[in-house]
């Protein structure tokens, strides 16, 4: 049991598992939050270009069946909504790294040219203090 207790904390307290557990919770604030977007923002606008009728109570009468396809077009126009938003947070967060990672490289390139920079000069002034000249033949 204690065998088990043990690789269960490694689990748990592994880096990728704790980023997962953040990104779901962050995830799910993210979605209502857009989610209040559409239905409190955009679905009236969408309303007002219908003349005035709610998309979510759109539906056809077959028989005694309810076909509520205004539900599904507005679930549609949500995800659709939220898809956009997390691919721009994600894009903008991306484009975020890829620079701090860029920066990251320069400043190492700039730490070591002056060791490169060194050496070509002592191998420049090495070559200059040569006094004995080639011969091609």
């Amino acid at each position: 049991m204690r065998n088990f207790i043990n690789e269960f904390k490694k689990f748990a307290f592994r880096g990728n598992v704790l980023d997962l557990a953040v990104g779901i919770v962050i995830g799910a604030a993210f979605t209502t939050i857009v989610s209040s977007l559409v239905e409190d923002i955009i679905m009236p606008f969408v309303g007002m270009l219908t003349g005035g009728h709610d998309i979510s109570a759109l539906s056809i009468n077959i028989g005694t069946a309810k076909l509520a396809y205004g539900s599904f077009l507005q679930a549609i126009l949500n995800f659709l909504i939220i898809a956009l938003a997390i691919f721009i947070f994600i894009k903008i967060i991306s484009n975020a790294a890829a620079k701090f990672r860029q920066e990251e490289e320069i400043e190492k390139l700039e730490i070591e040219i002056p060791a490169a920079e060194k050496y070509l000069k002592d191998i420049r002034d090495l070559l200059a203090k040569e006094t004995s000249p080639i011969d091609l033949s």
